[in-house]
Formats: structure tokens, C-alpha cells, sequence
């Protein structure tokens, strides 16, 4: 990769960094004013994955067991997760987002919708959001070639 390369790259990561602080910091309203980005990320993984194994959202949002841990209890306690025993092996738990993380989600839709409302046209939001998928698609997958090699954070 040569350095023109390595600077655009560089400046799209750091860019994407930037949207996403400015974003984050815009949730205002929410039941929880604490969220760390574990927080978000695990919550967005059961949301999107209702059901999921514990063990399947810690390797998906590439936490290691204990921090997962940790914020499950976190989201837990606030009232955002629920664990049910599996209907057909007892002994696994299944994780769902409650009805308060519903609304949470809900009202989140409405604070980032109205926040880009203006700033980007549906053309250009079509765009990113195609481009955006296929990046956080690539890097899950490399995320998990890491991981089977042995070079994970676990």
C-alpha cells in the first residue's frame, strides 16, 4: 500500500471516529446517560440478534468474556436486557432487548434522524449507508479470521 493509499485511509477512519463522537454525543434524552461504547455495541448486537447466545455476542462485538460480562450486568440493571432459559436446552440463556430498550432505540431513531435531517440527502445517505455495511461487513470478517488464527484479544 503506498502512502497516498495509507493517508486517505487514515483520514476516512479518523473521519468515521469524528461523525460517530458527534453523533454519540447528540443522545440526549435517553433513560441512561452512561453509555460506554461497549454498552452500545452490545446492546446493538442483541438488538439486531434477538435471542443470541451470550457466548455469540461477546465473540461478535470481540470483548473477552469478563468485560462482556460486566456490561450485560450494567445493561442488565438498567432495565435493557433479559436473559430466558433456552426452550430447547435449559441450561443456555438467550438474551433479548426489553420493552424499555425498545422505546430507548426508538427514541434514539428520532434524536439521530432529525440530527442528519438537512445535513445529508437521500441520495448521499443511500451511498454511505451501502459503503458503511460493506465496511462493517469486511471487518467483522477480518475481526474473525484474527480470531481463528489465534491472534485475537481473547
Amino acid at each position: 500500500m503506498d502512502e497516498d493509499q495509507k493517508s486517505r485511509l487514515f483520514e476516512l477512519a479518523d473521519l468515521i471516529a469524528a461523525v460517530g463522537r458527534q453523533i454519540h454525543a447528540s443522545k440526549e434524552g435517553l433513560h441512561e446517560t452512561a453509555w460506554t461504547p461497549l454498552d452500545i455495541a452490545v446492546m446493538r448486537y442483541i438488538d439486531r440478534n434477538p435471542g443470541t447466545s451470550a457466548r455469540a455476542a461477546a465473540e461478535a462485538t470481540q470483548q473477552i468474556s469478563s468485560n462482556f460480562s460486566r456490561a450485560l450486568r450494567g445493561l442488565e440493571g438498567k432495565g435493557l436486557v433479559h436473559r430466558e432459559a433456552d426452550r430447547e436446552d435449559a441450561r443456555r440463556v438467550r438474551l433479548y432487548p426489553t420493552a424499555r430498550a425498545q422505546e430507548n432505540l426508538r427514541r434514539l431513531h428520532d434524536i439521530w434522524s432529525e440530527l442528519l435531517h438537512d445535513v445529508v440527502s437521500d441520495d448521499d445517505a443511500d451511498a454511505m449507508i451501502a459503503a458503511l455495511r460493506r465496511i462493517e461487513t469486511k471487518l467483522a470478517e477480518k475481526a474473525v479470521a484474527r480470531t481463528d488464527k489465534g491472534g485475537g484479544t481473547r
